[in-house]
């Protein structure tokens, strides 16, 4: 095998492959990135962990077809090295060497018929706009629990409904929904998957620059891989088994109160009374008419306290968050004012966001934040 590639189409092609790869694998060739030139002009660059399979095309000057298997984080790091010049690559025996300009590496290869098949991609689901994705993943993934030892809540639950295709995450003390047209392949299609979030986050990152991604979700009983594909990358993931709890009525049916602040302002607010907050202690907010007064600290400890302007309808509450969790909901509600609707203090809230300050709520976006009991 041999071929002549571009050292950027290479490098960013083979960072992208070799992103999954896993730190310490099950048998040695899965820390490989397999690379198979084609005379047509196409290099395919896979990666395979059993669990995530990602796959790039790129074209390339192929002189002699082949494959060849090698270290997929070393490639990754000399190809991102190498100087601004065309990189080429040709097998000698048990070795691949790599020149590029003046420089020479010789990277020793791994066994082909050692490594697995990767999964076939599952039919097309329908498309989505990548930018529309990538925003709608950001905005639920921050609620996705890291931890691993509950698996289940680690996973993003994505629900299609016709047109509507809605994502869903949560870690126990909050949840986030967020609801987005897109392009079935079939009219009416209905489907549920729980995916990883880390898998909806790399893919949303990586894949944002297409104009569009082919979604394709199971449909079939048995089914249990999900996948993606945009501007030549695909990558399928195992989906995380179990069943999701049914979170959506956690929402309450109505709220009496309502709040709205000028996004930026809550936020740059909170990032400085949360500075003198201890770990695991809250941040309170007392809303009352025209303005939200923002408090941490007690005792003998550091306080801070800051008041903004708001619009408050109803009466006058109290209540008081994790500041992270706060923090994170406003950090992704992707408006320029948040509204804050409130049962009681003592109640989830939830936060969603709107245009201007007179707007209606823009509701396709729904952040349910619990909230955290404070002395007094």
């Amino acid at each position: 095998m041999k071929f002549t590639v571009d050292r950027d189409v290479l490098a960013d092609a083979v960072t992208w492959t070799a992103r999954t790869l896993p730190n310490r694998p099950s048998i040695p060739v899965l820390a490989g990135v397999r690379i198979e030139a084609s005379t047509e002009g196409t290099l395919s660059l896979s990666s395979f962990d059993y669990e995530t399979s990602a796959v790039s095309q790129v074209a390339a000057d192929v002189a002699e077809s082949g494959s060849l298997l090698v270290s997929g984080r070393l490639l990754a790091e000399i190809s991102r090295s190498l100087p601004a010049k065309p990189v080429e690559i040709a097998v000698e025996g048990s070795r691949a060497v790599l020149t590029c300009g003046s420089s020479r590496f010789t990277l020793l290869t791994m066994p082909l018929e050692d490594y697995p098949a990767l999964p076939a991609m599952p039919p097309v689901s329908g498309t989505i706009d990548a930018h529309a994705f990538a925003e709608a993943v950001s905005q639920v993934t921050v609620a996705a629990s890291r931890d691993e030892t509950l698996p289940l809540l680690t996973g993003v639950r994505v629900e299609v409904d016709g047109e509507t295709i809605t994502f869903l995450a949560t870690d126990r003390y909050r949840l986030a929904v967020r609801e987005v047209s897109w392009n079935p392949a079939t009219p009416g299609l209905q489907a549920t998957a729980l995916v990883r979030a880390r898998t909806l986050s790399e893919v949303a990152k990586s894949l944002t620059s297409a104009g569009t991604i082919n979604v394709s979700l199971p449909t079939g009983t048995g089914a249990d891989i999900v996948g993606f594909e945009a501007g030549g990358r695909r990558t399928t993931s195992l989906l995380v088994d179990g069943d999701y709890p049914p979170v959506r009525r956690l929402f309450p049916e109505s709220t009496t109160t309502h709040a709205v602040v000028s996004t930026s302002a809550l936020v740059e607010a909170a990032r400085r009374v949360s500075l003198v907050a201890e770990r695991n202690t809250p941040i309170r907010l007392e809303f009352s008419e025209g303005q939200v007064v923002l408090e941490a600290g007690q005792g003998e400890d550091a306080q801070a306290s800051e008041a903004i302007e708001a619009l408050l309808e109803g009466e006058s509450i109290t209540t008081a968050y994790n500041p992270a969790y706060l923090t994170d909901a406003l950090g992704v509600v992707g408006k320029e004012f948040t509204r804050l609707s409130f049962t009681h203090g003592t109640k989830p809230s939830v936060i969603t966001g709107q245009s201007s300050l007179d707007a209606a709520e823009d509701d396709a976006f729904r952040y349910l934040i619990q909230p955290i009991r404070f002395a007094g």
